[in-house]
């Protein structure tokens, strides 16, 4: 099974958005608007660049360290970049 990664982008407008996904290409495209898919965040804010990524075994661990991220502050992510 494939292995799921945690990514941050960056939006046009400096805002990060964080997510997880089995195929960060595809999904970066989507978000980018050339493939049907992407969240309605960066629909408003593109284009957008993958400036972090993270893997895991799997989509219950990529979830818990998404949903922890995401409570972090900007500059702890900034950080992490």
């Amino acid at each position: 099974m494939a292995d799921w990664f945690v990514y941050i982008l960056r939006c046009a407008d400096g805002s990060l958005y964080t997510g997880v996904t089995t195929d960060l290409q595809r999904r970066l495209r989507q978000h980018n608007g050339e493939l049907v898919g992407g969240a309605k965040y960066t629909r408003l804010r593109r284009p957008v660049e993958l400036v972090w990524q993270e893997p895991h075994p799997d989509r219950s661990a990529a979830c818990k360290r998404e949903s922890a991220i995401k409570k972090w502050p900007r500059q702890a992510k900034l950080k992490l970049l």
